[in-house]
């Protein structure tokens, strides 16, 4: 028998965290950090259910903050098992622990400055330091190969198609009656991705832990370069800025890709395009050394000879420096810059500038989670509170969401449809309330399967 214990991303999209008690084992998938409202946001600052020294192992699907961001207060806590992932996860790990880890002194460092923080001193919830700390614990892993998180137990990733880097973790083990299958999807990618390959199809699944972000919606079919086509002539015929907040791993690379495909074909007149992020930068890098685990597509232009991030007018702005002289420009252009939700980063400083005027637009491209800046401004907000100032809201606000990397409940359905036998159970983990019960009901409408929507806390027991 096994135990599964839902220790986040029970009712959100942030803080996962999957407890799997086997094999004589403490086995921890993903290890993220709480986003978003600040009820959530508060949990990060709570003693982790499970004593970090008691964990044997971590298993992670893929890089991002909301999967990942906890690690350096898990080892800094006592934590000193394995870290496993994939090496394009260990290589983005590398960039944006330390640098999350930055960006909560340099918060911390501002809010004692402005005081207003109820706390004093404001400290961060872990420094770049505390960050590097985890690296000599990652243990990196090919897809398809096999590893052993504990005697007895087969584990192996596949692609998942999300970010460079991720997937979904196969966990195998030798039964009575055969073999068990736990299947964590991590989050899952889409079907037909610029760059990455689509999701690998699962087989002979047993027990499914799965995401539910897109739970209750679906994207477009409408290309998504028609709209963002149609967003920046408008904007550059008010002579004014696109601001996109783009996460620094997966969606900037994206963005770049797509604008310099655009010019290529002459559908998007060439205009700046500031990258503001020195995360984002140093991702592009890794993105550059990974291009074997791109798509077929992409490789083939690679082995062209195409620059695949390199729009004509490209302008890199590592420095703060650089940063600031964006921002006493007057030209028309686009900047793109994290964090992706606008919780924090070099993004607040380009919204405090161009939210007050009318000829700009805030571009959104991805997932904004409740409680967020993005949200906020997506529902209408005509001020919004930076800095411990109200801003006025007056530039256009607009959602592109075909540029998600999470996959919407028809493509999840028809992943599932690929299944070749019905899973004993099925758990529905990293979505919002509303999503998860609407994918539970699209699940047994289709299949008739048996779903649960588990609670942050609800343990579970499986024949495993």
């Amino acid at each position: 028998m096994a135990k599964l214990t839902f220790l986040g991303a029970a009712g959100t999209v942030t803080g996962s965290r999957h407890l799997l008690e086997t094999h004589g084992k403490r086995l921890l998938i993903d290890c993220g950090l709480f986003q978003g409202i600040k009820a959530n946001r508060l949990k990060n600052w709570d003693a982790f259910p499970e004593a970090p020294p008691l964990i044997d192992e971590v298993i992670l699907t893929h890089a991002h903050i909301d999967h990942t961001g906890y690690l350096p207060r898990l080892v800094k806590d006592g934590f000193r098992g394995g870290i496993h992932c994939t090496s394009g996860t260990a290589d983005l790990l590398k960039i944006l622990l330390p640098d999350t880890g930055h960006l909560q002194e340099e918060e911390a460092r501002y809010a004692n400055k402005k005081g207003y923080s109820k706390h004093h001193p404001a400290k961060p919830l872990f420094t770049e330091e505390d960050a590097k700390d985890v690296f000599p614990y990652l243990r990196t892993v090919d897809y398809g190969q096999h590893f052993h998180p504990a005697e007895g137990l087969r584990a192996k990733y596949r692609d998942a198609g999300h970010i460079l880097g991720s997937a979904w973790l196969d966990l195998k083990t030798k039964s009575r009656n055969g073999f068990r299958k736990i299947v964590f999807s991590g989050d899952l990618g889409r079907p037909l991705d610029s760059i990455l390959r689509a999701p690998v199809q699962s087989y002979d699944v047993d027990y499914l832990v799965l995401e539910s972000t897109y739970g209750d919606r679906l994207h477009e079919d409408k290309d998504p370069r028609e709209k963002f086509a149609e967003i920046v002539t408008q904007t550059m015929d008010r002579h004014g800025m696109v601001v996109i907040p783009a996460f620094s791993v997966g969606r900037t690379q994206t963005l770049l890709f797509m604008i310099r495909e655009m010019e290529d074909q002459g559908l998007l007149p060439s205009v700046p395009i500031y990258v503001d992020s020195p995360m984002a930068l140093k991702a592009l890098e890794v993105h550059k050394n990974h291009i074997p685990d791109f798509n077929l597509t992409c490789r083939k232009l690679h082995i062209a000879g195409t620059q695949l991030f390199r729009p004509k007018k490209l302008k890199l702005c590592p420095k703060r420096d650089q940063s600031i002289a964006i921002n006493n420009t007057h030209e028309k252009g686009i900047i793109i810059s994290a964090s992706g939700m606008a919780t924090g980063g070099r993004i607040l400083h380009h919204l405090k500038e161009r939210l007050p005027k009318e000829n700009n637009t805030i571009l959104f491209v991805g997932y904004q989670a409740e409680g967020t800046r993005g949200r906020t401004l997506l529902e209408g907000a005509k001020e919004l509170k930076m800095f411990g100032e109200m801003i006025p809201v007056n530039a256009h606000i607009e959602y592109i969401p075909g540029f998600s990397g999470h996959a919407d409940y028809q493509e999840i359905l028809a992943w599932l449809l690929g299944f070749n036998k019905k899973p004993e159970r099925i758990f529905l983990v990293h979505g919002e309330d509303g999503p998860r019960e609407a994918l539970a009901n699209h699940i047994r409408k289709q299949f008739n399967w048996n779903v649960t929507v588990p609670k942050e806390g609800e343990s579970v027991e499986l024949d495993f």
